[in-house]
């Protein structure tokens, strides 16, 4: 870990209670700790395992990983998500093993205009942009691109050898999951070997670059902060 950056592998992972969850363990990947805006963990679910909402105040982002969820009478399953806003709790719950993806964060009200609403998919349903024209580097926003939203949850996927095309520096901080596949990120002055299951933080104005190596697609989730004056914003 670094000032503004950490790479966390899976074999690094301790499991233990979460907060907010029943019968439930997982690993809190990301968190204010560590100088983050924002809570990112993975939950670990079992037969038996529910969750009634996030706290007060605070929205959630959930993306199946493996295994099958029941959400708001929807199933669930690997690909599936579900973006809560803050307010009335929610019934999420599982009927056997499985992993889920959690991003929380304090919601950020717009200065005007309408509140977000929940929002349930299935990232296959989703369509994808070539990442400023290039056919290699795919990208699918999960969640609309509106200002009623506080955050943005995009999956990129890239064929062996496709790259981000510049070295990005921005106020907006990420959150990272490696899904699939193998390559080389650039955090700040450091360069990493990643794989699937690799976690990656990255601070306000850490410099980023990625490019995907082996001979499969890679692909990673990853959540920013959006559509907020910075000013004032502790992160």
């Amino acid at each position: 870990m670094r000032r503004n950056h950490a790479l966390i592998a899976p074999d690094s992972h301790v499991l233990a209670t979460l907060p907010d969850w029943e019968a439930t363990r997982g690993v809190t990947q990301i968190s204010p700790a560590m100088g983050a805006g924002f809570v990112q963990y993975v939950a670990h679910v079992e037969a038996g395992s529910s969750s009634a909402g996030a706290a007060p105040g605070v929205e959630r982002f959930i993306f199946v990983i493996e295994g099958e969820l029941q959400v708001e009478g929807r199933e669930l399953r690997a690909g599936g998500y579900a973006y809560f806003p803050p307010g009335p709790g929610h019934r999420i719950s599982a009927g056997g093993a499985g992993k889920v993806l959690v991003i929380e964060k304090v919601f950020e009200p717009p200065g005007k205009g309408p509140l977000p609403e929940l929002v349930l998919g299935d990232e296959v349903g989703v369509s994808s942009t070539a990442f400023m024209g290039d056919p290699d580097a795919q990208l699918k926003l999960l969640l609309p691109d509106t200002p009623a939203y506080d955050m943005a949850v995009n999956i990129f996927t890239y064929r062996p050898g496709a790259m981000l095309p510049q070295v990005e520096c921005h106020v907006m901080e990420h959150g990272l999951v490696m899904l699939q596949g193998m390559g080389v990120y650039r955090l700040d002055d450091q360069w990493y070997p990643v794989q699937a299951g690799d976690v990656i933080w990255m601070a306000p104005y850490c410099p980023q670059w990625f490019i995907a190596g082996g001979k499969q697609a890679s692909r990673y989730i990853y959540y920013k902060d959006v559509n907020r004056a910075a000013i004032g914003v502790r992160r």
